[in-house]
């Protein structure tokens, strides 16, 4: 914005406290003399035009950041806040490429959903229904209590994404830290981003979240944590025993934190999983969604949490207005149910391992090393160099991968490598990607 238009701003903003010049600067933006991107008049000179103190101006400004209506950007100002331009899974399929950057599962290893609707046992609801469906609730406690052992409450969401999103707004407020995982799934920055929350990243190694790096976000005051027990997205990595055990013990130092575990590869990981909120935590949810393994247009995540957070979830998804479709949930019941639909699953988390390994297999004869305790859809291949070079000559070569600077919980810390899903890849295709990145990166 120019000197010119800053002083026409300048001298439209109004109000002698700070209550008043922040809500006669969310007119301006409203009515579209302020737009996204522009900044807001310094605080001294607009302090000096109101005839108020500065403080009082810096007032206003804190608090059209926590309505989310400007960011602050240090020294350059403040700057009326941007719709957040967010990261997903899926890809645009390009003629002549092979897309390995999708993230997505092999259709040909979920369960045929047309079919099995002339075969559900649904019948339609009517208003007054109860929210959740009686016969996926009976079995989400029954799959769930043996690892849980303690009361909880049983609510079904859009999804794992509209899960989480769900349970930090239920608790948090604009500007709250959460901690998450460093690299993350993309949806998680998305999340944070659009709803105001602040990344405070978490290392992740073969193991897991790593103990030192939880107890130093904990300890700068984070109101939440989220973590991938297992198939974490995009390393595959998954907590093993004795790391829940540490990260447990971390926690139970800060028991009002929420602490969320999306454990979206459940039915088809090949690791067990291991619980990380500790008996002393007091807001906790288990979210298992079912997209992985039974297609991504079921949006249905099972949310097993403490009674509370039921509670505040169950308001905000209440029968008849904004339930999740009973359609939807008494497919997943029918599904997650049928002994077809279990052996198929179980064929799948075969497959899966199998490709992971041809995959790895191939980089490794090429001697590019990857770890080997990886889980879920993807492989992580980390760099000693700048990823995004790498990622755009593979797709010069015709081949589509994620670049690893995308999964980073905050942009200062961005990651090199790749990430390369491995779901549907053939021997052939591992073999030929292999010996494409071993000589971009030989040269």
């Amino acid at each position: 914005m120019n000197s010119v238009a800053i002083d026409q701003v300048t001298s439209g903003i109004e109000g002698g406290t700070a209550g008043e010049i922040s809500e006669s600067i969310r007119n301006l933006v409203g009515a579209g003399m302020l737009c996204p991107g522009d900044s807001v008049p310094p605080i001294r000179e607009l302090a000096s035009e109101l005839g108020v103190h500065r403080n009082t101006v810096a007032a206003a400004y804190r608090l059209l950041v926590a309505a989310g209506v400007a960011e602050t950007r240090g020294r350059r100002g403040t700057f009326v806040r941007a719709i957040p331009s967010l990261e997903g899974e899926g890809s645009i399929a390009l003629a002549g490429h092979v897309d390995l950057s999708s993230g997505n599962p092999d259709p040909e290893l979920l369960p045929d959903l047309g079919a099995a609707l002339g075969r559900t046992s649904y019948s339609a609801p009517l208003y007054g229904t109860a929210a959740t469906d009686p016969q996926l609730e009976q079995w989400a406690r029954a799959s769930i209590e043996p690892e849980v052992r303690r009361p909880f409450a049983i609510t079904i969401t859009n999804g794992a994404v509209d899960a989480v999103e769900r349970l930090l707004t239920a608790h948090l407020t604009r500007g709250d830290a959460v901690a998450i995982e460093d690299p993350c799934f993309l949806a998680s920055v998305g999340t944070l981003r659009v709803n105001g929350f602040r990344a405070v990243p978490v290392r992740v190694d073969a193991e897991g979240i790593t103990p030192d790096d939880l107890h130093r976000a904990l300890s700068s005051g984070v109101r939440a944590v989220v973590c991938t027990p297992r198939a974490h997205n995009p390393t595959g990595n998954s907590l093993t025993a004795e790391r829940a055990e540490a990260l447990g013990a971390v926690l139970a130092d800060f028991p009002h934190v929420l602490v969320i575990e999306d454990d979206h590869f459940s039915a088809i990981s090949s690791k067990p999983y291991h619980r990380l909120a500790p008996a002393s935590t007091t807001r906790w949810a288990l979210v298992r969604s079912v997209s992985k393994f039974l297609g991504p247009d079921l949006r249905v995540a099972i949310v097993a949490s403490d009674v509370d957070t039921g509670a505040r979830l169950s308001t905000r998804l209440r029968a008849g207005a904004n339930w999740v479709s009973h359609l939807q949930q008494r497919l997943t019941s029918d599904l997650l149910g049928d002994p077809d639909v279990i052996d198929q699953l179980a064929e799948a988390r075969r497959t899966y391992g199998h490709r992971r390994t041809t995959l790895t297999g191939a980089l490794s004869a090429r001697n590019i090393h990857v770890p080997d305790s990886m889980d879920g859809l993807n492989v992580w291949v980390p760099l000693e160099r700048d990823s995004t070079p790498v990622v755009d000559r593979l797709a010069s070569q015709g081949w589509l991968v994620r670049d690893g600077a995308q999964f980073a919980a905050t942009p200062d810390r961005p990651h090199n490598a790749l990430r390369v899903t491995a779901s549907t890849i053939t021997t052939d295709r591992a073999r030929r990607f292999s010996a494409a990145l071993a000589k971009i990166l030989a040269g």
